[in-house]
């Protein structure tokens, strides 16, 4: 087999003519190039430089695959929990003999030799010169860009295809898009007059750690992972790292009420050696203290290579394993305007592949409240991000405490992410529940601001204001952001999953079926119900800086609300109870 073609079939390893490299189509027409704030150009890479490009090859039976997903996540069907190994998805989805063959005599003709594919054939990921990548996609152009000590390269012009390949493929990555970077939100000076207000009583806590969640959620002691064959997982990007030491020394401060591990059990990917980084150390200890004693992995894609895109290292990494967690925790996320459509189709489909091998996927929906832009008309819009706004995804906003020194009822944490995307139409597993909030909710914003027919999100929330994390052997508290509430939810779908393992049932698979028909089969105090607050948006005279605010039942701040753990637990043990393991 060459050794451009790892992971193929030797049949369709052939070496042929080359293509023609007329420019053809123009694949992600559509895909801006922004540089982020903080990214030096320093100039255009050598000939010889090295690339490396993932190349999405089109493919089969996506109706087929919505169908299966459909069936085997909503609790209605005979088929539910009924999930697909990762061979079965491959067999409906891999593409054509004919695209395999198109794409390989296409790379192989131009000399391009050094070659992965995934188990499902469905993304190839090549090395080779930046000379030969610019002869072979006509119209990029490869520079270099650094930040402190990143450094990545990507091409600031379109790409085009030879004309006989715009059908076999859906994008090139490796080309355009930046990595997308989350800060987290730190509010320690509210919290400081806050507490001078209410004279620092002892029967105030001060910050959000793993016994104030497990109090407000009502998780017991005994809430806590007992099977071995259970995991969950998270995942990191962009040299975020965590330390093993620092998820022992803050179970030594804030675990010491559960059985817990001190330790990550494996790391998929690059561990860097550098600095703990606060994003990270917060999506483990807080996976790892909800889901508390179950086996946790870590999928750290940094983009060692300066071509790499991380995130969709991270699918690939899905595409090919297996053997997974049940559940996958991510705090990432970009606008949908600064990604082209088909990114984010394919994208969508990778997720759809999750859901049908029964995998949870959850994504922080963010922490600029519905956001906003600047349209050609001079008008402003609410921003929807993405992932967040998958409909194959679970997105968890975000709350906070009525009272921030008490473990009280919550409210909308004003930076929550949610509105409703302007490119996957709303699924129908959530149509009643938005519907419903659309005609009954006092006061919407004026409709050019939002597409009311898109997929909506969030699905639920938990706290994301004033968490205690420990990075670099620190501990720092007043970190906030939904990249808080989405580790936390993770745990407790993790733990769901524990008990329902134990009883001989599915895991729970991909979320949203389920998740929206609780309150219609009687399981209105599975969640609690956030119904007050607003988050923000753009400040114009139009909305004055307010998005969408909360209300009785699901809305576009913190979904169908916050987890009442036992009362969750007891729902998704009993109404969801047919779906038996294989």
């Amino acid at each position: 087999m060459a050794p451009g073609c790892r992971g193929l079939p030797a049949a369709l390893v052939l070496c042929a003519a080359a293509w023609s490299c007329a420019a053809g189509p123009v694949l992600e027409r559509d895909q801006p190039f922004r540089v982020p704030p903080g990214w030096a150009h320093t100039g255009r890479v050598e000939p010889g430089h090295d690339v490396q490009l993932t190349f999405a090859l089109r493919q089969r039976g996506l109706r087929r695959l919505a169908r299966l997903v459909e069936a085997v996540s909503d609790p209605r069907s005979s088929r539910y929990g009924q999930y697909l190994s990762l061979e079965r998805v491959r067999d409906i989805v891999q593409p054509s003999t004919a695209t395999l063959m198109a794409v390989l005599k296409w790379l192989q003709g131009h000399g391009v030799e050094t070659c992965r594919s995934v188990a499902t054939l469905d993304f190839l990921e090549c090395h080779m010169p930046a000379s030969t990548a610019e002869r072979i996609l006509p119209g990029a152009e490869f520079h270099q860009y650094v930040k402190g000590q990143h450094s990545i390269v990507r091409s600031p012009h379109p790409y085009a295809v030879p004309a006989g390949l715009a059908e076999h493929l859906d994008f090139v990555g490796g080309l355009h898009r930046f990595p997308a970077e989350r800060k987290m939100v730190s509010r320690a000076w509210i919290k400081k007059e806050l507490k001078q207000h209410h004279g620092g009583r002892e029967a105030f806590h001060l910050g959000v750690t793993p016994s104030i969640l497990r109090q407000r959620y009502n998780m017991t002691k005994g809430d806590i992972g007992l099977l071995p064959n259970n995991s969950q997982a998270c995942a990191q990007f962009l040299e975020q790292y965590f330390h093993q030491a620092d998820v022992a020394e803050f179970m030594k401060l804030f675990g010491s009420s559960f059985s817990h591990r001190t330790q990550v059990d494996r790391v998929v990917g690059h561990q860097g050696k550098g600095k703990a980084g606060l994003e990270a150390s917060l999506d483990v200890e807080y996976i790892m203290s909800t889901g508390a004693n179950i086996s946790t992995w870590v999928f750290s894609n940094a983009g060692r290579h300066e071509s790499q895109e991380p995130f969709l290292a991270w699918l690939l990494l899905l595409s090919n394993m297996s053997s997974l967690p049940w559940v996958h925790s991510v705090s990432y996320g970009d606008d949908e305007d600064s990604l082209s459509v088909a990114y984010m189709e394919r994208v969508n489909v990778e997720f759809m592949k999750a859901a049908a091998r029964g995998l949870t996927i959850l994504f922080a929906s963010g922490d600029d409240g519905a956001g906003c832009r600047r349209v050609r008309s001079g008008n402003h819009t609410f921003r929807p991000s993405f992932p967040a706004s998958s409909p194959y995804v679970t997105t968890v906003g975000g709350t906070t405490f009525k009272n921030p020194f008490l473990v009280t009822s919550e409210v909308t944490d004003y930076i929550s992410g949610g509105g409703f995307s302007n490119v996957f139409p709303m699924p129908q597993y959530q149509a009643t529940a938005v519907g419903q909030f659309l005609r009954s909710t006092p006061k919407l914003p004026p409709s050019s601001y939002y597409n009311s027919s898109g997929r909506a999100y969030p699905d639920l929330a938990a706290l994301s204001d004033n968490y205690w994390v420990v990075t670099n052997r620190i501990p720092l508290p007043w970190v906030s952001g939904t990249s808080a509430s989405t580790p936390v939810v993770g745990g407790m779908v993790a733990l769901v999953n524990d008990r329902r393992l134990q009883r001989g049932l599915a895991p729970l698979g991909f979320l949203n079926p389920v998740l929206y028909q609780l309150r219609e089969q009687g399981h209105e105090d599975a969640l609690y119900d956030v119904t007050q607050g607003c988050h923000v948006s753009c400040l114009d005279g139009a909305v004055q800086g307010q998005g969408f605010c909360a209300g009785p039942g699901w809305d576009p701040v913190t979904g169908c609300g916050s987890p009442n753990f036992p009362r969750l637990l007891r729902a998704l043990l009993t109404g969801a109870a047919r779906g038996r393991q294989q």
